[in-house]
């Protein structure tokens, strides 16, 4: 007997950020594993060239043009991922921004508040639409789902000129595991994925610095960076019901760099 419970085929997944790096690694996965997917993100032409390349792998997809820095378009655009797939059965709040400051002295003004309207507002309004759907799901005797945010290992440790940057990270897993305390009678789980060092444009500029790669990649025990599509295992798992006992979790996928 084959064991099935990583088959998504019937599920429906919503993926902000999903025109690219991680959360396009993610969204490729979920189609591949049989889920129906919409990926939200604030670029129509990359939203088109990420929907091309999730077409090919045979389950419905939608991308939708989102900016989740504001709550109402995060209001508006979930309720039409609604009227277009009748349900949502997970989402990952992935979208995400990053500044690079000369100094911690530097911070603030608009910059920042970008970086905490998208990082962190996002995330909180995404999952917290995601958690009214499912609960009146389970009221209705429909109960689970899975909620997960996408934070970093720069929460856990000192990220210098970056603080911004991984306030939003430590917050959103604290956002996660507050939901998972509070939905599980509805059957949700509520998760965290932490990355290491991925190939993004968020890390494009890193990945071009000589002395980066000497004195930080070298510390990654494979030697590399990590790829987005090295992330669609772990959405997978957190989408299927092979996790359905898997709650209120921070989850680093970092290639062993925080052991070494």
């Amino acid at each position: 007997m084959t064991y099935k419970p990583f088959d998504l085929s019937g599920r429906v997944a919503l993926v902000t950020g999903g025109n690219g790096g991680i959360g396009l690694g993610m969204a490729e996965a979920l189609a591949q594993a049989g889920a129906s997917v919409e990926i939200w993100g604030t670029n129509a032409d990359k939203n088109t060239r990420a929907l091309e390349a999730l077409t090919k792998h045979g389950t419905k997809v939608n991308a939708r043009v989102v900016d989740v820095s504001k709550e109402e378009n995060i209001v508006s655009g979930f309720n039409a991922t609604l009227a277009e797939f009748g349900r949502v059965d997970s989402v990952f709040a992935n979208a995400g921004v990053s500044n690079r400051w000369k100094s911690f002295l530097d911070i603030g003004g608009a910059d920042m508040r970008r970086v905490m309207a998208v990082n962190l507002d996002g995330v909180i309004f995404t999952l917290r639409e995601a958690c009214r759907h499912m609960k009146v799901r389970a009221e209705a005797g429909d109960p689970g789902g899975s909620v997960v945010a996408v934070a970093s290992l720069g929460a856990l440790f000192g990220a210098a000129r970056n603080q911004d940057y991984t306030a939003t990270k430590a917050a959103v897993i604290a956002v996660t595991n507050g939901i998972a305390v509070e939905f599980a009678r509805y059957g949700v789980r509520a998760n965290s994925i932490l990355p290491g060092w991925i190939e993004t444009d968020i890390t494009a500029a890193a990945q071009q610095n000589e002395v980066f790669i000497k004195n930080v990649i070298a510390r990654v025990p494979y030697r590399r960076w990590g790829k987005p599509e090295e992330l669609g295992g772990i959405a997978v798992y957190l989408a299927s019901d092979a996790s359905r006992f898997h709650n209120g979790d921070s989850i680093l996928i970092d290639g062993g760099f925080s052991k070494f």
